[in-house]
Order: structure tokens, then sequence, then C-alpha cells
């Protein structure tokens, strides 16, 4: 039996457009767009805080050392949060399936994102509460079986009573590796009903925007 439900975030919850975050930056700190994304993604300084290896401040501080501008946690959190938008079908289909089951979600990420949770992703709070975890609380990155057994632990929730959702085929198989269930997000009218076949909102219309497969 599934009790525990647990999302990815980035184009499962919130479409993500990374291409709006650094023209953002760039524009922030009068650089061009090719050297934010070199000296923060192709540096591997991003991955780098989605471990764990820094806390948030020291995030931060790197960050904008990186781009030759100091940043306050206000420009870099808006910097994202233009870059991600809601999927309302997503997120009302979560709320609906937690009247039965622990919702949480599961993030590769840095800690500045956990701290700036309720600026960046602020849909969030009112379905999962607390549970929204980042990868660099347990210092490792989906799919690691670390992250996701981190994850559980967090949630006193077993592997095998756990479903976890992402759109990566990569991290769907780093779950099963760990001994979750594990869905690789398409779209909502396929996830309602991968849902419904896993015994969760039984009798609940959770299809209306698309046919079952």
């Amino acid at each position: 039996m599934i009790t525990t439900i647990l999302f990815d975030m980035n184009d499962v919850l919130y479409r993500y457009d990374r291409r709006v975050r650094v023209a953002r930056l760039a524009a922030l700190c009068n650089s061009s767009e090719a050297e934010v994304e070199a000296a923060i993604w192709g540096s591997g300084y991003e991955d780098s805080g989605d471990e764990g290896r820094m806390d948030a401040d020291a995030y931060l501080a790197g960050f904008g050392a990186r781009l030759g501008r100091a940043l306050t946690v206000d420009e870099w959190a808006g910097a994202l949060r233009a870059a991600v938008t809601p999927m309302p079908d997503i997120l009302s289909l979560a709320a609906a399936v937690a009247q039965q089951a622990e919702v949480a979600v599961l993030t590769n990420n840095n800690l500045l994102v956990k701290r700036a949770l309720d600026a960046v992703f602020p849909e969030l709070g009112p379905i999962v509460g607390p549970n929204v975890f980042v990868s660099a609380e347990f210092c490792a990155r989906k799919p690691d079986a670390r992250a996701y057994l981190g994850c559980l632990e967090r949630l006193r929730a077993a592997p095998g009573a756990t479903l976890f959702i992402d759109d990566s085929a990569r991290n769907v198989a780093g779950a099963e590796r760990a001994g979750l269930a594990a869905y690789r997000f398409q779209d909502r009218g396929r996830l309602a009903a991968a849902l419904e076949h896993a015994g969760l909102a039984p009798g609940m219309s959770l299809t209306p925007n698309g046919p079952r497969p």
C-alpha cells in the first residue's frame, strides 16, 4: 500500500526556464548571459550547492563572487522566482492526494532554496507544509540513493510504501534502485491514472484534463 507520495519539483509541480533566470542574473550583474551560464552552471558550482558542500550563506556569497557582484537574498530569489511557473493542474492534484496520503517534495537544490521557499515557491506550503526537502540536506543529488533514503528517514516513511514522481528517467531509475515505487511524469491525465491505480483518491474526478493511457 502506498502511503507517501514524493514529488520532484521542477517540471513536475513548476515549469522551470533557466534561460529566464540567467537573463535576470546577467542584467543584475552587468554580465552577458554566456558569462553567467559558464560561471554558475558550466563551472559545476550549482551542482556543488545541490550536493550540500556549503551552507546557504556560503552558497550566496560564492554565487555573487562568481558573477562579480554581491547579491542579496531577495535579488537571488527574485531571479529564481521569475524562472518558475506554477503548474496549477498538478498542484491541485497533489492537494487532492494529500487528503489520503503523506505528500512531500524532493528536489535537487541547494540550502538557499530551502531558506527561500516561501518567496520562490509560495504555492507549496498550503499543500505539503514543511515537507519540502532539497538534496543538499542529504549531501547527495538524485539519482544517488542517499537523497531518497535520507528524505524518507525524515518523513519516517518506508521505501516500499512510497511513490516517487519525477520527469527524469534517470531519477526514476535511481528511486527504484533505492526500493521506492516510481513513476515518470508526463502529464496530469496519466499521473492521475497512476495515482488511482496505486489506490489513491478513489472515486474522485482526477482526470478532467486528459484521457487515461
